[in-house]
């Protein structure tokens, strides 16, 4: 006898089974590949941060040497944050990895907009603003894409 079969979705269930989730989607790219994204993002988006935030601290006068000191720093220390935050988040639970990220991108949000000349307060209630919106994106994002532990649902 022989088992009627209902595709809905992309997956497939007989009478009397649980629903078998579809295969995760293949990787298109090689470990060279994600070897290299992985310290080419967090490069390229220190060199965009450090050229900004020397941009915003000479307030439209001449590049000096000292304002090149600054963008270059600024890079550095970008890109070891940068690094860090994002080898101990991948080790914390979803809403720990969330508020870590959130507190990243507020910093540098908030230390941006400090460089350009506004006051203290401004730039904390902005920075707070955006980290606020950072976390419930991304705690959203591993909600939804993560078991209680942390690991990857697929």
């Amino acid at each position: 006898m022989a088992h009627a079969e209902t595709t809905t979705g992309g997956t497939t269930t007989r009478p009397g089974r649980r629903a078998q989730a579809p295969a995760p989607a293949p990787d298109v790219f090689g470990p060279r590949t994600h070897l290299v994204a992985k310290w080419a993002l967090p490069v390229l988006l220190g060199l965009i941060y450090g050229w900004w935030a020397a941009a915003n601290r000479r307030h439209g006068t001449e590049i000096t040497g000292w304002n090149l000191l600054f963008g270059w720093l600024t890079v550095l220390v970008f890109v070891v944050l940068y690094a860090v935050v994002r080898a101990v988040a991948a080790r914390l639970r979803r809403e720990q990895h969330a508020l870590l990220w959130a507190v990243f991108t507020g910093c540098a949000v908030g230390f941006l907009i400090n460089q350009s000349g506004r006051s203290v307060l401004q730039s904390a209630g902005i920075s707070v603003a955006v980290a606020a919106g950072v976390f419930l994106t991304l705690f959203y994002r591993y909600y939804t894409h993560e078991d209680g532990p942390g690991r990857r649902v697929p």
